[in-house]
């Protein structure tokens, strides 16, 4: 029996091969979309699922005077994590971990640059689950020196030789030296801890850390008991940074946990996460997999509109089988294992989709997304679950409404398609409009948000500004400075304790105004006397840096943000220029110190933050992170040639990197230009499917109107007239559509773009425009069979009349 179902489906696909190819291609675009997302939401979700225990990462709340918002970050003081533990009974374990940059080793003549070191607690071993290769995890990490290679750079350095045991040097350094305690396998490609090597916090920090409440420079993660109430919890650590940093010390602080399987994907509003690989936020993993779901949904509705309306063609083997006794039942098991077929050789051609697709969208994500289909019999079973699962579910109505067929009816030659049938296939056509309608909305939103934040105006230009690291160097930038001006082919150089476009530093500042002194909080960055000109950074009221020996020390630029927070206590009819020459600085500096300039705010952060209180400091001995050369913009190839000849006759010990400023924006807004282009490729598939379904639906409406059309004609009907009858019922569809669709997407996109800081207006054109598109396409896509019926020449359409 099921042997001659199968013949009978194949029979009918080749009869049948438009509407087969049809019904074929849009399910397995639909299959292979959900596929891919699935593999990127569990590639998502996967996020250090390696580690087994209960373990929560330490983050504070700041807020201070001066702060426009609190701020949380992912950030903790170095004594924490053992006074937590002795306090708590709830903890269990701790460990702090710190980002340490680039560390180059040399071996012999050769210089091994690992970039990603990351300072780490002699429990890190015990708290995460990486897996240690050689060495003890209780004591690999224990003293001063100690080094932990992952498995890639120790092949790296020693290739296949022993590396246990043996000492490095650390390039460009004199009398630092590290020895390999320990060889770990590579980090998982999707955990938030990345890193090319270890290296034991004792290394870098002694005993004396334990005093020192109120410096917040590491990242701390604490083992907790399984089933602890997280809330009770977090509410006793009031009392607990009462106890060790005073009323005046804690009124600013507020602790709470993160659950490790958080940390990468809920992180969006937590800065300072200086150790979140990949970060991403997983609201856009739940929308991907809604809008995966969405397109095969539509596929579906293709199956299952194009199947109902063929049904016509079908009705009079249906009668004969029924009269030839076969039952309703059969009929139903027959039409469904056609689904199911259709819906397997969809699944077929999906695999070969993904497999072909799924290089391009690593690249593009910059995942390691792997498709298990023959390693992983759990995966290759639900692949086949849930074709057969489609194919059942999309067969439903089909195969209910085929075998529904009165045979005496059907064999007398009586109409089997009612309006009852027709409004259920109209009905479909809406929903699956009104779902592209709402992508391609959404769609629009998204492209004009990110767009808006890479070209925003951010108060002060990057474009043609090239960054590199100076770090222990500066002491040689005057140099450096002096010799890259030497060129017409830079027009500026500063430089700078931070790079703009990340998270500043916060400081505490001193301001004395007409009332008692105010103790305040800022985010600082610590630059020399051209930053402003180098980044064309308005000044609205005093003076520039001038660049001399008084400056330094002494002179403090502020923003307009910290400004106004200034002049609350100063009264309404102060202006902004009362400030300069107040008295105002660092706490604990020069009481000499003044404000001397005031500039206009800009963004020194990502626009998914408000712009915060700054302050700008002109101070040679603290030493710079980073230079930044503004190039002359006609000539990059020679001033980048001029630039590595100046660093190697000035620092010729270390290799020339840099960074184009604007390359550090656009991957600043990288995960929103993924979202977008994820979401605006999906918009596009889900919009190529409707069309499949609706152009199904043209031909059959074409065929079984072919006689009417011929009448027309022969009564002198224009070819325009024709397609504008056969057009205008599904353009109707498409409004009621658009209808259903605008409050829907307005609704949704209002809510999304509630996140960002700086946002576009949900302007009532884009709403248009997107109906507007919508209406083309399906006539693009109706006319296309319209007018070819439209052409026919009514003589063939009518001889058999």
């Amino acid at each position: 029996m099921w042997r001659n179902y199968l013949k009978i489906a194949f029979r009918n696909l080749r009869k049948n091969k438009l509407f087969s190819a049809l019904n074929i291609s849009g399910l397995s675009i639909g299959m292979a979309v959900c596929i891919v997302i699935l593999l990127f939401v569990n590639y998502e979700r996967d996020f250090d699922a390696i580690h087994t225990k209960n373990i929560y990462r330490l983050n504070e709340v700041q807020k201070w005077e001066g702060m426009v918002a609190p701020q949380n970050v992912a950030l903790s003081m170095y004594p924490m994590g053992s006074t937590l533990q002795e306090e708590f009974p709830e903890i269990l374990s701790f460990t702090r971990v710190r980002p340490g940059g680039e560390l180059k080793f040399e071996m012999g003549e050769k210089i091994h640059a690992l970039v990603d070191a990351v300072w780490a607690d002699s429990s890190f071993f015990r708290m995460f689950d990486f897996n240690l290769l050689e060495g003890d995890p209780a004591t690999v990490l224990t003293k001063p020196g100690s080094l932990v290679l992952t498995e890639s750079s120790a092949a790296s350095i020693f290739g296949g030789e022993e590396a246990m045991g043996r000492v490095l040097a650390v390039a460009e350094e004199d009398s630092t030296f590290f020895t390999v305690t320990g060889i770990v396998a590579d980090a998982p490609a999707n955990s938030h801890i990345k890193f090319d090597v270890l290296t034991s916090f004792s290394t870098y920090v002694g005993p004396q850390a334990m005093d020192n409440w109120g410096g917040n420079w590491l990242t701390t993660y604490l083992e907790v008991v399984e089933g602890t109430d997280i809330p009770a919890l977090e509410s006793k650590f009031p009392a607990y940074l009462l106890s060790h940093m005073g009323e005046e010390g804690a009124k600013g602080y507020k602790l709470f946990l993160q659950h490790l399987d958080q940390i990468h994907a809920a992180s969006t509003d937590i800065t300072h996460d200086y150790l979140n690989y990949q970060k991403f936020d997983g609201a856009y993993t739940r929308i991907f997999f809604y809008i995966a779901l969405i397109v095969l949904f539509i596929a579906g509705i293709n199956f299952v509109n194009l199947s109902s309306a063929k049904s016509i063609s079908r009705a009079m083997e249906i009668g004969v089988r029924k009269a030839s006794g076969a039952s309703r039942s059969q009929l139903y098991l027959q039409f469904i294992s056609e689904s199911i077929l259709i819906s397997m050789i969809a699944m077929a051609l999906a695999v070969i989709l993904v497999f072909l697709t799924l290089p391009y969208l690593n690249e593009f994500s910059q995942r390691k997304l792997e498709f298990p289909l023959f390693t992983d019999p759990v995966f290759f079973g639900s692949i086949g679950f849930g074709a057969l699962a489609v194919g059942v579910v999309s067969g439903i109505y089909p195969a209910l409404y085929l075998s529904s067929f009165h045979p005496v009816k059907v064999l007398k030659g009586s109409p089997v398609s009612g309006k009852r049938k027709s409004d259920f296939r109209n009905a479909l056509v809406i929903v699956q409009f009104s779902c592209a309608i709402f992508l391609i909305i959404s769609t629009f939103f998204a492209t004009r948000q990110v767009k808006f934040m890479q070209e925003k105006d951010l108060g002060f230009s990057h474009a043609q500004v090239v960054t590199f690291p100076i770090g222990r160097y500066s002491d040689r930038y005057e140099v450096l400075k002096e010799k890259l001006l030497s060129s017409t082919l830079v027009e500026n150089v500063t430089a700078s304790g931070q790079r703009l476009g990340n998270n500043l530093h916060q400081t505490s500042v001193t301001f004395h105004g007409d009332g008692p002194a105010r103790s305040l909080a800022t985010s600082q960055v610590v630059v020399d006397s051209d930053f402003l000109d180098v980044y064309q950074i308005e000044l609205i009221a005093g003076r520039n840096f001038n660049g001399t020996e008084a400056d330094y020390g002494k002179a403090y630029l502020i923003n307009e943000s910290m400004a106004k927070e200034l002049l609350q206590d100063e009264g309404e009819a102060k202006s902004i220029e009362s400030l300069i020459g107040r008295q105002f600085g660092f706490s604990g500096m020069d009481s000499a110190a003044s404000i001397v300039g005031i500039v206009r705010d800009f963004n020194f952060n990502s626009l998914h933050h408000k712009v915060e209180t700054l302050t700008i400091f002109n101070q040679k001995e603290w030493g710079f992170d980073e230079a930044s050369v503004k190039i002359a913009g006609d000539r990059v190839t020679e001033a980048m040639a001029h630039l590595e000849s100046v660093w190697n006759s000035v620092i010729p010990e270390r290799e020339f990197e840099y960074e184009f400023l604007d390359d550090h924006f656009t991957e600043l807004y990288r995960a929103d230009s993924t979202v977008n282009v994820i979401v605006g490729m999906l918009t596009v598939l889900s919009i190529v499917i409707s069309c499949l379904g609706l152009f199904g639906l043209a031909t059959f409406t074409t065929e079984q109107r072919v006689k009417e059309i011929g009448i027309r004609k022969v009564l002198g009907a224009s070819v325009a007239g024709v397609v504008a009858i056969l057009s205008k019922d599904f353009v109707k569809l498409v409004f009621v559509a658009i209808v259903i669709a605008i409050p829907v997407s307005w609704y949704v996109v209002d809510s999304w773009i509630q996140d960002f800081a700086y946002r576009i207006e949900i302007d009532w054109w884009v709403f248009g425009l997107s109906g507007l598109i919508a209406i083309l396409i399906a006539l693009a896509t109706v006319s296309s069979q319209a007018v070819k019926a439209a052409l026919v020449n009514p003589v063939k359409s009518l001889k058999s009349e």
